[in-house]
């Protein structure tokens, strides 16, 4: 007598919202397995990629990433999928110029700053292994009281320290605050440093990063390729959870949907503006992700920088950081030759700028009224959230907690670091809760930071720990099965 078949289980509905690095790279992990999920991304833009967005300029002559220019070395998640998918990153070495004056100081070269200040940056270097060594508690504590209470100097904090965590960290110019833990990192941490500290000069190197290429080329073949239904100019107006299981969506032009379970791709604030029956713990974290609206010019005032910053054009500095004057001067604006990120801009003989402006409550501060009008090339405004010592004590630990909350779970940057990489990795990790094996345990440096990041944004492991590497970029799937990146809602009703 044969043995009955197995009945084959009903593929699982997804809804992805937000079609970013996170929203994408989820959705195409759950796609390598059609025969499981049926997927599909509602994205309010017209294409994807979120804040990993691209413009053209000067007359739709040239085309720059606006947002997310590069990453480094250790971005194994982003630098796999974009050999999957045929594209190239640009090496880059990263030169940075802090403060004007007798109170600049670079990676790469001494300065009057650094060797007045070398006794406090030699202290520094064995504060920040006591900060490693003890780093539970130091989550909780911004750098700024670290600082004061070991009495290191002013100079020392605004000049030095302040400008340096606001190039990576201080979203919002709250810098300040931004958790000590998090800074010891930037120099400790073997996989994830950024610079080796130095003794001498706090920093002595020139790293090589990479440049992205054209960012909405990436995501956009991404989608194209694989096996999912992108609804672009689609946002979510509503979600509700019913009772017996399942959520229905609504987008904003009515139209509704039944899904098994819910990826929010999206930021927090949108989560809790569209989620129509959260839980008291949900709404409690949610609430704790602070964002802040920054403003970003890009230009080709050279008037204007050379006014601003003190280059040298020997130097070839690529990123550029001021302080504000007298009580403001834990607070920065921040510029970058767009050129030395993009060679084509190089190529074209052209010197295109990107100037940011942190915290629109602290607008009266800002310098953007005195960049010439005729030399904007673009414009954009940004909610950014800041990586404040709050955000690591009451967001970051607990929102395990509620990752699978009624078929539904959370994922983008704002779960731990505002890196791209953390945006592509916390995809990855929603997909893999939601039963897609991850794609890359071939690659030692990219599965220990999953699996870092599984434990304290999801609280669990990684479920298949051997597996088989990713298959290379599956094939273009029918015509039918993917929505036009330009749909609209109604198209999709």
């Amino acid at each position: 007598m044969g043995q009955a078949q197995a009945k084959p289980q009903p593929k699982k509905r997804v809804l992805v919202v937000g079609a970013g690095a996170a929203g994408t790279s989820c959705a195409w992990s759950l796609s390598r397995f059609p025969e499981r999920f049926e997927v599909e991304v509602w994205e309010a833009l017209p294409v994807p990629g979120g804040v990993a967005s691209s413009c053209t300029v000067k007359e739709g002559k040239h085309v720059i990433n606006d947002q997310v220019q590069g990453g480094a070395p250790s971005y194994r998640h982003n630098l796999r999928l974009l050999e999957m998918f045929g594209f190239k990153p640009t090496p880059v070495l990263m030169r940075i110029a802090f403060g004007v004056g007798t109170k600049q100081w670079t990676n790469h070269s001494p300065s009057e700053l650094t060797s007045r200040l070398q006794p406090e940056i030699s202290r520094f270097g064995r504060v920040i292994k006591w900060i490693k060594r003890l780093e539970p508690l130091f989550v909780f504590v911004p750098i700024d009281r670290v600082l004061r209470l070991l009495r290191f100097s002013h100079e020392f904090r605004y000049e030095m320290v302040f400008p340096l965590v606001a190039l990576f960290f201080g979203t919002g110019n709250q810098t300040p605050r931004v958790s000590a833990a998090v800074i010891a990192r930037v120099f400790l941490d073997p996989d994830l440093r950024l610079f080796d500290y130095c003794p001498d000069r706090l920093l002595n190197s020139v790293p090589e990063m990479f440049a992205f290429p054209v960012l909405e080329e990436v995501w956009s073949t991404i989608a194209r390729r694989s096996n999912f239904q992108l609804c672009c100019n689609r946002p979510l107006a509503k979600l509700r959870r019913t009772p017996g299981g399942g959520v229905i969506a609504t987008d904003a032009a009515g139209v509704t949907a039944s899904f098994d379970e819910v990826v929010f791709a999206c930021d927090a604030e949108a989560v809790l503006k569209t989620l129509e029956n959260p839980t008291w713990l949900e709404r409690r974290l949610l609430r704790n992700v602070r964002y802040y609206t920054d403003y970003c010019l890009t230009h080709e005032d050279h008037d204007y920088m050379a006014r601003m910053y003190d280059i040298r054009p020997a130097q070839r500095d690529n990123y550029f950081v001021r302080t504000y004057a007298g009580g403001d001067a834990d607070k920065i604006e921040m510029s970058f030759n767009l050129s030395t990120y993009q060679p084509h801009l190089k190529a074209a003989g052209l010197d295109l700028y990107q100037t940011y402006y942190l915290d629109s409550q602290m607008r009266s501060l800002w310098t953007d009224g005195e960049v010439a009008p005729s030399k904007v090339l673009a414009r954009r405004w940004m909610r950014q959230f800041a990586h404040t010592w709050t955000h690591f004590a009451f967001w970051v630990p607990w929102v395990r907690f509620i990752q699978g909350t009624k078929h539904t779970w959370y994922c983008g940057s704002y779960t731990m670091v505002n890196t791209q990489e953390i945006a592509v990795m916390s995809g990855l990790a929603a997909a893999e809760r939601l039963g897609a094996d991850y794609p890359f345990p071939d690659d030692p440096l990219a599965a220990k930071q999953f699996d870092t990041y599984l434990a304290v944004v999801h609280g669990t492991r990684r479920r298949n720990r051997v597996g088989k590497p990713a298959a290379a970029a599956a094939p273009p799937p029918p015509p039918q099965a993917v929505a036009p990146v330009a749909a609209s809602a109604s198209a999709e009703s």
